[in-house]
């Protein structure tokens, strides 16, 4: 046992990335980690544990006995459950370890229930309500939104998904019956170009903190602000795209056969069963699609923040560094 208990090795930091950020692979490995939706079933104090164990850590202050499995299980909890930037604990709906087993009902039931109209009101209006506290709840701690904001960003998201869902819905009826099959997907798409530029205004407004790579604040960038919303949309869209677009397609060629003919009432728990395969992994491969800490070419810059940066730096900084949000 004393072997397994092994002391923490000289220099081991417990915030830096147990898998290499700058490949698709390791993000993919980090995001696997921490969206883990078992860690949704941690009871409440286990989280507190660990969350204290990680600020002992960082302090330097380790309780004895503690393995490194012990420090980075504690880790994943930590990261699983608690904001970022500020350390509070996120409410357990808006965390992305609860992504699979939320999206998955709100999914599935939304490619089931696509013919009505009211269907297809009451559950875009149910996948908005459930992206807005997602969406809250992973703002940039840095950037506060008003409570003002966050009603007209959840109104407009709303309000384009069933316009898009709704509109498509009523020209599809003539069309092939696949067709009418994609339309939440088109309404998901449309709501997250609103919903997450929406949410988080205040970072487009402003500005963003960029830094360069050692960390050091150079200043607040709109365009860093804008690349890394419009990098956040691209993902939550192509982690909806796969279960959204190919699950219609495997059904359309399932209900053609008798059994499944037969067994109606089982399609909807077929198809949030499918989505939860499709999310197990879309989940986090989109979450690793861009790197969170992301970078921005100095040239690339608003010019007034341009020339700050090469008045005090010279040509020593070439790009600076951004978090991107989730």
């Amino acid at each position: 046992t004393h072997a397994k208990m092994a002391t923490i090795p000289l220099g081991f930091n417990i915030d830096s990335p147990h898998w290499d950020q700058s490949t698709f692979v390791g993000r993919l490995k980090h995001f696997l980690n921490i969206t883990d939706p078992r860690t949704v079933l941690v009871p409440e104090e286990e989280l507190d544990q660990a969350k204290a164990l990680v600020e002992g850590c960082r302090a330097g202050v380790v309780p004895p006995g503690s393995s490194q499995e012990q420090l980075l299980y504690a880790k994943k909890l930590y990261d699983s459950a608690f904001h970022p930037d500020s350390g509070e604990k996120m409410n357990f709906i808006g965390r992305m370890s609860f992504q699979v087993p939320g999206g998955m009902a709100i999914t599935g039931c939304m490619l089931q229930f696509y013919r009505t109209v009211p269907a297809v009101v009451f559950w875009q209006w149910v996948n908005q309500s459930f992206n807005a506290f997602v969406n809250y709840t992973n703002r940039n701690a840095a950037s506060p939104i008003s409570l003002r904001q966050i009603g007209v960003a959840y109104v407009t998201a709303t309000g384009a998904a069933l316009a898009t869902a709704v509109g498509l819905n009523l020209y599809t009826k003539r069309a092939p019956p696949l067709l009418a099959r994609w339309v939440p997907f088109a309404a998901v798409a449309a709501a997250n170009c609103v919903n997450i530029p929406m949410m988080r205004q205040q970072e487009i407004i402003k500005g963003i903190t960029v830094t360069d790579e050692n960390n050091n604040e150079l200043g607040h960038s709109r365009r860093a602000a804008v690349k890394g919303i419009t990098q956040v949309v691209l993902s939550r869209i192509t982690m909806a795209a796969p279960g959204m677009i190919i699950l219609p397609i495997i059904m359309e060629r399932l209900e053609k056969f008798t059994f499944m003919q037969r067994i109606r009432v089982l399609h909807g728990p077929l198809q949030v069963l499918l989505c939860g395969g499709f999310l197990l992994f879309m989940v986090p491969a989109a979450c690793a699609l861009f790197p969170q800490r992301c970078s921005l070419a100095l040239a690339d810059l608003e010019l007034e923040l341009r020339d700050s940066i090469v008045a005090k730096h010279g040509d020593k900084v070439p790009y600076v560094y951004f978090n991107k949000g989730l």
